[in-house]
C-alpha cells in the first residue's frame, strides 16, 4: 500500500487526522516516510541549504561555536550537538575551523540527532576522517543526548517540525485537519466544529476574524530542552531557519518536489513538508524557560557581523576566475535580501547574565 492509501483507510476507521500528525506521517513513516528513504539535498534532490552552496557558512558557524565555547569558561568537554545534521556538511565544515580556537577542537564531543537512517549513513561517511577525539555520537531525539555543556546547532530544522493550524470564526477557532475526499479518490483539508482558544502564542490570541494561523506544539517542546540545558549547563544554541520574527496570522504550509512547490496533500511521503517558523514563539518559550534569547536577525546581517565578506575576498585572492565566480554567487545566495538573507532569520540561546554572542552586537 501506498502511504496515501494507509493514511485514507486510518481516516476511515479513526476519523479526519491532525496536521501535526499527516506531517509526522509524511515525513518519518518508518517505510514511506520523505526522510526516511532518501537524501533530498543538493541539486538533484528537492531543496538546497546554506551549507551546501558555501563552506564560509559552515566556517563561520564553526568559530561562531568556538567563541561561544570560550565564553561559556572553555570547559575541558563540551557537547557539540547538531539537529537535523543533513548529509553532514555543516558539522563538518564546522569542525574544519574548530582548531582556529584554541582548545576547542580538542574539548568538542560531536552528536548528531538524526531520524533518518539513510542520511546518518550518509554523515558517517562525511565525517568518517574528522579528527575528534571521540567518535561522532548518533541519537533519535536531543532528550537521547548526554547532559551537560553544549553548544547546540539547529540549521532548517524547526521548519519541517509538525504543525496545527486553526481557522478563527468569529471569537472561537477551528481545528483545520485532514479528511478523505467525498469520493474517496485522495485526501483533503476540512475545518472542524469551533471551540475555545487552544494553547497559542501571545502574540496570536487576539488576530482578528477569518484568518489561519499556525502553531508547532514540538518546536516549543524542543526549545524549552534546549533552554533548560543552556541555564542548567552552560554554553548556547543558534536556531537558523526561516521564517518571521514576531508571532504573526497566515498560512505557510507548503510540500516542495524536484525544486517545485505542490500540493502538500498530493502524494504524501514523496515531498518535503515545511512551514515558516514563528521566532517570535520560540523566544517566548526561551525566556519562559530561564534562558535568554538573542535576536532574531536577518541571515544577511548575522553572516556579514561575523565576517563573510572579508572571508569571501580572502578565497577570491586565491582562485581561478571560475572558482572567484562561484565564491561571490554563493555570498549572494547566502546574504541578498532577494536570495537568502532576509527571510532567513538567525537567533541565539544563551544563560542569563552571560555576553552576547559574536554576531548579534549591535
Amino acid at each position: 500500500m501506498s502511504l496515501e492509501e494507509i493514511l485514507i483507510e486510518r481516516i476511515g476507521n479513526n476519523g479526519p487526522m491532525s496536521i501535526a500528525d499527516f506531517m509526522e506521517q509524511a515525513l518519518s513513516h518508518p517505510e514511506h516516510g520523505y526522510y526516511m528513504r532518501r537524501d533530498p539535498f543538493g541539486v538533484n534532490g528537492d531543496f538546497i541549504t546554506a551549507p551546501e552552496i558555501s563552506q564560509m557558512f559552515g566556517e563561520l558557524l564553526g568559530l561562531w561555536a568556538g567563541v561561544s565555547w570560550m565564553m561559556a569558561g572553555s570547559p575541558s568537554s563540551i557537547n557539540f550537538v547538531e539537529l537535523g545534521p543533513g548529509r553532514g556538511t555543516l558539522m563538518a565544515d564546522m569542525l574544519h575551523a574548530a582548531p582556529l580556537v584554541e582548545g576547542f577542537a580538542e574539548a568538542i564531543v560531536v552528536h548528531m540527532v538524526e531520524t533518518s537512517p539513510v542520511l546518518r549513513a550518509i554523515q558517517e561517511q562525511t565525517l568518517k576522517n574528522t579528527a575528534l577525539k571521540e567518535p561522532p555520537l548518533w541519537h533519535k531525539a536531543l532528550a537521547d543526548v548526554t547532559e551537560g555543556s553544549s553548544i547546540i546547532i539547529a540549521n532548517e530544522f524547526f521548519d519541517a517540525l509538525p504543525i496545527e493550524q486553526y481557522f478563527k470564526a468569529g471569537d472561537y477557532w477551528c481545528p483545520r485537519v485532514v479528511d478523505v475526499k467525498p469520493d474517496g479518490d485522495g485526501l483533503c483539508f476540512v475545518l472542524l466544529p469551533p471551540f475555545d482558544v487552544p494553547e497559542l502564542p501571545p502574540g496570536l490570541i487576539d488576530v482578528e476574524s477569518d484568518v489561519m494561523v499556525e502553531v508547532c506544539p514540538s518546536a516549543l517542546d524542543i526549545t524549552e530542552d534546549i533552554s533548560r540545558r543552556v541555564t542548567e549547563y552552560g554554553g548556547a544554541a543558534l536556531f537558523i531557519d526561516y521564517g518571521h520574527s514576531q508571532s504573526a496570522a497566515g498560512e505557510t504550509l507548503q510540500a516542495l518536489k524536484n525544486h517545485k512547490y505542490q500540493d502538500p496533500l498530493v502524494d504524501p511521503g514523496e515531498s518535503d513538508l515545511t512551514s515558516h517558523v514563528d521566532f517570535g514563539a520560540l523566544a517566548q518559550r526561551v525566556f519562559a524557560s530561564g534562558a535568554r534569547a538573542i535576536g532574531p536577525i536577518t541571515q544577511g546581517d548575522f553572516l556579514y557581523a561575523l565576517g563573510i565578506s572579508e572571508r569571501a575576498d580572502a578565497l577570491t585572492k586565491k582562485a581561478n576566475p571560475k572558482q572567484a565566480e562561484d565564491i561571490r554567487s554563493a555570498l549572494r545566495r547566502l546574504t541578498d535580501v532577494e536570495e537568502m538573507g532576509e527571510l532567513y532569520k538567525v537567533m541565539a540561546v544563551i544563560q542569563q547574565g552571560t555576553p552576547v554572542p559574536p554576531g548579534f552586537e549591535q
